[in-house]
């Protein structure tokens, strides 16, 4: 087993100094009480409700790689019975001395069923079974299905009771993203096959399903599956059914083994929602007979599986896509659908696929991957999307890609995916008769960003337009975990006030990026001006514009180290000034504007188009002065001789015009340099 996993509203930034850091303002953490397996495998402190006086409150530390869940965090499930609900979230520093992003819920009951390395519990009665676990458990999914949402989270180690006879309670399921620290034997074959990140919410027969597996656990006081690899059971379930391949010779009670058959039914449809399970005799009483399975004599071998059913055909295709279009292009898949299955019904559906694979082509590659998502889409219509050796659900995308990779593979397969809108092909495919808008809209919206140019596209902003969550992964900031817009700019003067520095740089890709998808309307031209190089006085002026207007429209208060670095790196820009009055004044109100710390009159200092215009002005009138000079030089020289008084006014004005032609100059070598 492993352990894993929101509330509403947020926090001060990390940033703010207190006697007691808190968050949103009311939760007091207090790191000095952790709380051992309260978390279902995250770390979970004490906590305190400063506001409402309120104790028995835990804080679950979110994994820094990962973002929460941020639509169950903003739902209102307090009056969920049974449930461990979120009641608010944010920053706060952790127990290491760094920033870290904790969601608030009630501490648990009591220990868990079974800690993760803890003893087995003893087998628990058909009673015990019925009463304390699956009426409860069901009774708290209801309410969470009413509101739209899911636990996916249920797992021994994340249900806890007061004592032997008590009801269970769902553990905090809101830190981690969906299902990701379930172990495979707990999720439906369909799930457990994904990206641990990338299951996605799933739906509440899900949950039910998970229920089911616990339900066994404990009545057999082991859990199963155990020694087992993962794709060996879960080969094992798409070939025998969950039931009998989680179960296998265990006697169970008949009543508890028929509610455990449907609720570990592999179509969700089949598994009776959590209302029906509140009171199991009635949800026993709704039997749905499984159509049974067709399976070959004589197996088909692909991607190391010996394919006997097209749920294996299909395993066994998604796990190597390359081998899985050799034979789907060969007809070894049409021919043994046709004569071992006797399904020409399928067979004939992925003919067409088949027939739109070119025989050669540069894409070659693009192209074997898209037959294999097509085909195992049509082959198993309950599967996942399947693209190039990855699974996962479309709406565990996001999350997917906020799992850190870089330069990974893994990275590689899902910008692929995205590049070709696989999610809309894929939507498509399950269900042809929709004619799935919504689906291809997102889809190229997705493409675009990832596609897009600059430093405020690209898989940084697709990551975080995905995640509204997901901090900010710049180590401009110093760690700090800034997942909101609000939280940005005290958290640079922060890391600044504290000596961070890469690169001479305020901002970063990621920091662009992160702002891109968090921004407000208006900001498109700034970030747009942003891009991978550049000379290092437009990068600063651009930083600067981008950050004096965040300043205002987030009310950040005063930035001086912020603005102290900004100054420096764009004091370049005051060469550009011919006059030396004038750029002596412009140091002189940079370094005031600096010490307030207020970015909008810092840029007014340099992006002064007015003075400009009248320094460029001046200039041009002493360069024409000097060449008045010169041509009077000149006419002089070529000229017989002069009267002694017009030589002397001429020698007076050569004096003056030296002095405006060594300024003129000065001005002129300012600009070129």
């Amino acid at each position: 087993m492993s352990g894993a996993q929101p509330g509403q509203t947020a926090a001060l930034p990390v940033t703010t100094p207190a006697t007691e850091p808190l968050i949103g303002g009311r939760f007091a953490v207090d790191f000095g009480q952790l709380l051992p397996d309260a978390g279902g495998g995250l770390p979970a402190y004490a906590t305190t409700d400063r506001r409402e006086a309120l104790e028995g409150l835990m804080a679950v530390q979110v994994p820094s790689d990962v973002p929460p869940r941020a639509a169950a965090l903003a739902a209102p499930l307090g009056d969920v019975a049974g449930l461990l609900a979120p009641l608010g979230h944010g920053p706060v520093q952790g127990a290491d001395g760094r920033g870290a992003w904790f969601v608030i819920c009630p501490a648990p009951p009591g220990p868990p069923l079974w800690a993760n390395g803890g003893k087995p519990p003893a087998p628990w009665t058909e009673t015990e079974v019925l009463r304390c676990l699956i009426g409860p458990a069901a009774a708290a999914l209801a309410g969470l299905h009413a509101r739209g949402l899911t636990h996916r989270a249920i797992r021994p180690d994340n249900l806890f009771r007061a004592g032997p006879g008590q009801p269970v309670v769902l553990g905090c399921a809101w830190a981690a993203p969906p299902a990701m620290h379930q172990p495979a034997a707990f999720e439906p074959p369909y799930m457990a096959m994904c990206l641990p990140a990338g299951r996605g919410e799933g739906c509440i027969e899900d949950d039910v399903y998970a229920l089911g597996v616990l339900a066994l656990t404990l009545a057999l006081g082991r859990l199963p599956g155990a020694g087992v690899s993962d794709d060996a059971l879960i080969r094992r379930r798409l070939e025998h059914g969950s039931f009998a391949a989680l179960a296998l010779d265990a006697r169970l009670p008949p009543l508890l083994a028929d509610l455990l058959r449907v609720m570990l039914a592999e179509d969700p449809a089949q598994r009776p929602p959590p209302a029906l399970l509140i009171e199991p005799g009635a949800a026993r009483a709704r039997r749905v007979a499984p159509r049974p399975v067709r399976r070959a004599q004589r197996p088909l071998a692909v991607g190391g599986v010996a394919a006997s059913d097209v749920r294996t055909l299909a395993y066994g295709i998604a796990r190597d896509p390359a081998a899985g279009a050799r034979l789907l292009a060969s007809g070894a898949a049409d021919h043994w659908l046709r004569r071992s299955l006797d399904d020409a019904s399928l067979a004939a559906r992925l003919e067409e696929p088949v027939r739109r694979r070119p025989a050669e082509s540069a894409e070659g590659a693009r192209a074997d991957t898209l037959l294999a998502l097509q085909a195992v889409a049509l082959l198993d219509p309950l599967a996942p999307l399947c693209w190039d050796g990855v699974a996962l659900w479309p709406d565990g995308l996001g999350t997917a890609l906020a799992v850190p990779a870089p330069e990974g593979r893994l990275a590689v397969v899902l910008e692929g995916l995205v590049a070709a809108e696989a999610t809309a092909a894929f939507a498509a495919l399950r269900d042809p008769q929709d004619d799935h808008a919504k689906a291809r809209q997102t889809a190229r919206a997705q493409r675009v960003l990832l596609q897009r140019g600059g430093w405020a596209g690209g898989a940084a902003r697709l990551r975080y337009a995905l995640n509204p969550l997901l901090p900010c992964r710049s180590p401009l900031l110093g760690g700090a975990p800034v997942a909101r817009l609000a939280d940005l700019l005290p958290a640079l003067e922060a890391a600044l006030m504290r000596g961070t520095s890469v690169g001479g740089l305020t901002l970063d890709a990621e920091i662009v990026a992160f702002v891109a998808a968090r921004q407000e309307s208006g900001l498109d031209s700034l970030l747009g001006a942003f891009a991978d190089g550049g000379p290092p006085s437009r990068l600063a002026l651009t930083q600067l514009r981008l950050l004096a207007r965040l300043q205002t429209s987030q009310r950040a208060g005063k930035l001086p180290h912020l603005a102290g670095a900004l100054a420096a790196a764009a004091r370049p820009v005051l060469a550009s000034w011919a006059s030396r009055t004038r750029r002596a004044e412009k140091e002189a109100a940079l370094t005031g504007a600096a010490a307030e710390g207020d970015l909008a009159a810092l840029l007014a200092v340099l992006d002064d188009p007015a003075g400009h215009e009248a320094d460029a002005a001046g200039l041009q009138q002493a360069l024409a002065e000097a060449a008045r000079i010169d041509a009077a030089i000149g006419a002089l020289a070529d000229g017989a001789s002069g009267q002694g008084a017009a030589a002397r006014a001429l020698g007076r004005e050569i004096a003056v015009g030296i002095g405006l032609a060594v300024l003129a100059a000065s001005g002129i070598a300012a600009l070129l340099g």
